[in-house]
């Protein structure tokens, strides 16, 4: 893989750029409300370190080409709206996880759909990835239908799979193949 170091994406609405320190604070906002973090895999966060931390290891498998995680900025104001990931790729497979998250404060205004969108087109067009894949919580709702929009299929479910604070959760897991984002009609190119 490439070093994605120094990648952007653009959308209509938003700037996509790596992550670097002054975003820290923003991430430590929104990874500490326990509705962002409802459906993760790690509880709320509670201190500063853990966003230095994630902004850190990002930088590092960024320029080694392990994973390609983009903040997503508003352009009117430059305010940090959340992150967008592609991880665990298999070049033999041209096969890659997808994962997301975003400020509940701006929930339901169509950013994060038009943020996996160029992200998606990136992985398809640029990575030239076959098949995208998404582990979510059977109950996160929101993130079905934004996987769905976009279409991704659910084609799994996994019982028992994570066990987050002591309390045991299930998988529902998703595919998106190449074939199927390139005929999807009408092209999600912008918000709904």
């Amino acid at each position: 893989m490439p070093s994605f170091d120094q990648l952007t994406l653009d959308t209509p609405r938003i700037h996509m750029r790596p992550l670097c320190m002054d975003d820290a604070p923003a991430i430590l906002r929104m990874r500490s409300n326990p509705e962002v973090m409802r459906y993760m895999t790690t509880g709320p966060w509670t201190d500063i370190a853990q966003a230095t931390g994630m902004v850190e290891r990002d930088q590092a498998a960024l320029q080694k080409g392990d994973l390609v995680r983009l903040g997503m900025i508003r352009k009117d104001d430059n305010v940090f709206l959340g992150s967008c990931i592609l991880f665990h790729f298999d070049e033999g497979c041209r096969r890659a996880e997808i994962g997301y998250d975003m400020d509940a404060a701006y929930w339901g205004q169509g950013y994060m759909q038009e943020a996996l969108t160029a992200l998606l087109d990136y992985g398809f067009d640029q990575l030239n990835l076959n098949r995208v894949e998404a582990d979510i919580h059977p109950d996160n709702e929101g993130s079905a239908k934004i996987l769905e929009r976009l279409s991704f299929i659910r084609e799994g479910y996994l019982r028992e799979r994570w066990i987050i604070e002591g309390q045991v959760s299930d998988s529902a897991l998703y595919g998106l193949l190449r074939k199927d984002w390139q005929a999807r009609l009408p092209p999600l190119r912008s918000p709904v």
